[in-house]
């Protein structure tokens, strides 16, 4: 069996999901793909939103949770938090099973067709093998878009950059039956749970996200241990605590910035793929819904001219560079590898000066790059 398609991508979260959306309502043939059987299983992503993505993209009120004002950062032993208040909404959390779903009707409302439980098994004799419920397809595409996830297999048929620096994580995630604090963000700091990046505590007063993430081989004694030591003593639970049964999440998460070569003649990168995430704070939402309309922007004249060109201006090195302050950071974070290194940081965060860092950080307006936008053929 053989198809052909505008536009084949794979992956169904939010950067797939979103990219084949606006590629069909502007006309495109559009086929997207995920070997997942359900949209609403197997989530990755703790699924928080930024106050710049809740102002520029419409998403579904119902699918988010009650507004974060108050982040807090503990030092090993949570003593003597730095607590950051802000006058704004700075934070909702997606309920992403909801979210997913809803992305994917409005994908299908556009002309999206939507085919899951079917893996992407790389380029042959001229097109692109995918594999089904019913057997192989070979699905002749003019372009391929990677919406794969941080270990992109789309990126290595494409020949392009693929993630090198990567953390894990696992959380989980459970129902808070009384609110009790108003809805807070905990961020503690501790090597020994955390190597290389943080726990965290989210709870909006509706559901709880506790989780760690890190280097794989940092941890002392496994992920899944650091995990279980941090639930039992995390900051910001509800007091009933934790229940037996909590949904239980984990993956990848690429923390190098925008990779270089993140577009061909043949197709480009978007999300997780194009390691379209924060490199200091792993926020992964905001950044694959703005690559994703820059993305859908260049692939719209490629289509239209009957060119490859426009796909050269899809340049992940241009809009890395306004990472550098990140990177450096992300770097520094790296290198705290002891509780005491990480609590000598604490009197500094604990200054004015300090305290406007971290507030530019977590309460910026900047967390991803505008790209420049595409001029589009005259129709």
């Amino acid at each position: 069996m053989s198809d052909d398609v505008d536009v084949l991508v794979v992956g169904a979260g939010l950067a797939g999901l979103h990219t084949a959306t606006l590629l069909a309502r502007r006309g495109h043939d559009v086929l997207l793909v995920d070997r997942r059987p359900t949209l609403t299983g197997a989530i990755r992503t703790t699924g928080i939103f930024v106050r710049k993505t809740l102002d520029d993209f419409a998403l579904p009120p119902g699918c988010l949770g009650p507004p974060i004002r108050r982040v807090l950062l503990y030092p090993p032993g949570l003593r003597r938090p730095v607590v950051l208040d802000s006058e704004r909404d700075e934070f909702r959390v997606g309920d992403m099973g909801p979210l997913y779903a809803a992305s994917a009707r409005t994908a299908a409302a556009a002309g999206v067709r939507i085919v899951l439980a079917t893996r992407y098994e790389g380029r042959r004799d001229g097109g692109h093998l995918l594999a089904g419920p019913d057997g192989r397809v070979r699905v002749r595409a003019r372009f391929l878009v990677g919406a794969d996830g941080a270990r992109s297999r789309v990126a290595r048929d494409l020949g392009l950059d693929r993630n090198r620096h990567l953390l894990v994580g696992a959380e989980e995630v459970f129902a808070v039956p009384d609110p009790g604090e108003p809805p807070a963000f905990h961020c503690v700091l501790d090597p020994s749970l955390a190597p290389g990046y943080l726990a965290w505590v989210v709870n909006d007063g509706r559901h709880a996200h506790v989780g760690v993430a890190g280097y794989a081989d940092r941890f002392p004694g496994g992920m899944r241990r650091a995990l279980d030591r941090f639930a039992a003593t995390a900051p910001g639970l509800p007091r009933a605590g934790r229940p037996e049964q909590v949904e239980r999440r984990g993956g990848p998460i690429p923390v190098g910035g925008l990779l270089r070569r993140i577009g061909c003649p043949d197709g480009l990168l978007v999300g997780d793929a194009a390691g379209a995430v924060s490199p200091l704070t792993a926020g992964g939402l905001d950044p694959c819904l703005r690559l994703s309309e820059h993305a859908a922007d260049v692939l719209d004249a490629a289509l239209r001219t009957g060119r490859p060109d426009p796909l050269a201006g899809y340049d992940g090195a241009a809009l890395r560079a306004r990472f550098r302050g990140r990177l450096l950071l992300r770097r520094g974070l790296a290198r705290l590898r002891t509780p005491a290194m990480s609590a000598a940081a604490f009197p500094l965060l604990r200054t004015p000066l300090g305290r406007a860092a971290a507030r530019r950080v977590l309460f910026g307006d900047h967390s991803f790059p505008d790209p420049v936008a595409v001029p589009l053929p005259v129709r």
